[in-house]
């Protein structure tokens, strides 16, 4: 192992054991291994500020700020109120309506804790009012949330596109079928849970209840349309989209729905602008990390390490969906794919994967590592809503997960799952 690996691959871990915050604790690392290597420390400021100055990032913030503004305008339960008069029928339809919802929200936020925190609050007291418990409640608030960033518009994807140089859009529809199949899976399992725990249905709701719902929720589920209809119409760029959504659910929350003021607007605007400038100086400390990482060509020499322990295929992308699951496991899902862009890059040319297909497969991973205890982030939102403690959330979310890792399989192992709709538009 070389000096400038060791340092890489020893210091950063070292440091965030520490409790030192992450973009410092990559930053130090960084100009540890540039010391080592004997580099200008120059380049490091350099590739810090090439790494912000693409127009794709753009979308980001601004997907924030969306989902932020759709939360406090009102549009998150007036999208709950129509899923619940279509599913709560069912066995289990109130669980499913949980789901249903997040699908909806996810096709406007793109970002897992936005849903979490927007159905969840919604959900978790009605669900425990009609029977259910309140730690699957919280779990399956916690497991609907990743469905968002796998639907388009997805923050993950916009950054391992920008990251990775691959088309935003083609990822976009890469996560279309992975995010239904997650959907499908986790109404099945509410189905399970309420025959189980014999939870009864509710009644069905009337032509009369189903069109007032519509209506209600009408200018809320225009968004989906406007939005991604924008992008594969050729009308507007992801970037330019994501602006599309902020401005939308401003006009819905100022003039349709008037739940917005200008009372609750400036903390949602400084809450996005805050989430926004701990992403934004991540990934500028993160790119100097990326590039010494290419430099010493570190990613050569760890997959040299793991094709020793993988002598097929199948076997060697089980152990990096392995290893990508234990990083999101206990790293932020954006700066792990920061960190890790040029470094699982090449892997994915290695093993001639479709560079759309392996990026869906990385984003999903990590995605699904904000649902994994201890540190998943949409858990912590989970948790501070419900007032539960993590482990309380965990046992009903262990078969949720298993949900989420048989879509992951089939997204590393069936080309198709990501592939077919993309295909039909190139």
């Amino acid at each position: 192992m070389s000096a400038t690996l060791f340092v890489l691959a020893l210091g950063l871990p070292l440091m965030l054991l520490l409790r030192v915050p992450l973009a410092f604790a990559i930053g130090l690392a960084t100009i540890g291994a540039l010391w080592t290597a004997d580099i200008d420390m120059m380049i490091f400021a350099q590739r810090m500020v090439s790494g912000t100055q693409s127009f794709s990032l753009l979308a980001i913030p601004f997907f924030i700020l969306a989902g932020d503004l759709m939360t406090a305008g009102g549009i998150s339960r007036r999208l709950v109120g129509f899923a619940d008069v279509l599913v709560r029928h069912r066995t289990g339809g109130l669980g499913m309506v949980a789901v249903l919802a997040a699908a909806f929200f996810a096709a406007l936020s793109g970002s897992a804790p936005a849903t979490t925190a927007a159905i969840g609050a919604i959900m978790i007291p009605e669900m425990e009012r009609r029977g259910y418990s309140r730690p699957f409640a919280t779990a399956l608030a916690v497991a609907g949330g990743i469905i968002g960033p796998m639907l388009p518009p997805s923050i993950p994807m916009v950054v391992w596109g920008v990251m990775s140089e691959t088309s935003i859009s083609q990822l976009f529809l890469a996560g279309v079928m992975p995010g239904i199949l997650l959907a499908l899976g986790l109404m099945a399992l509410c189905w399970h849970h309420a025959r189980k725990h014999e939870i009864a249905p509710q009644p069905k709701a009337s032509r009369q209840e189903i069109w007032a719902a519509f209506n209600s929720a009408k200018w809320a589920l225009c968004g989906p349309v406007i939005v991604l209809g924008g992008i594969y119409g050729g009308i507007v760029t992801p970037t330019e989209a994501a602006i599309v959504a902020a401005v939308f659910a401003l006009v819905l929350g100022f003039g349709v729905y008037r739940e917005l003021s200008f009372s609750n607007i400036v903390p949602v605007t400084l809450g996005a602008l805050k989430t926004m400038t701990i992403v934004m100086f991540i990934i500028a400390l993160a790119n100097g990390f990326g590039w010494v990482m290419a430099f010493e060509r570190i990613p050569g020499q760890v997959t040299q390490s793991l094709e020793r322990f993988a002598d097929t295929p199948v076997l060697y992308l089980l152990m990096i969906n392995l290893m990508l699951l234990v990083i999101g496991c206990v790293m932020d899902n954006l700066a792990a794919m920061i960190i890790l862009a040029s470094f699982l890059v090449p892997i994915g040319e290695q093993l001639g994967m479709d560079p759309v297909q392996f990026g869906a497969m990385v984003a999903i991973n990590f995605t699904i590592g904000m649902a994994t205890p201890p540190f998943g982030y949409t858990i912590f939102v989970g948790a501070a809503i419900s007032g539960l403690k993590i482990g309380q959330i965990a046992r009903p979310l262990l078969p949720m997960l298993g949900v989420m890792i048989a879509v992951l399989l089939l997204v590393a192992f069936v080309p198709p799952v990501t592939l077919s709709i993309v295909d039909l538009l190139r």
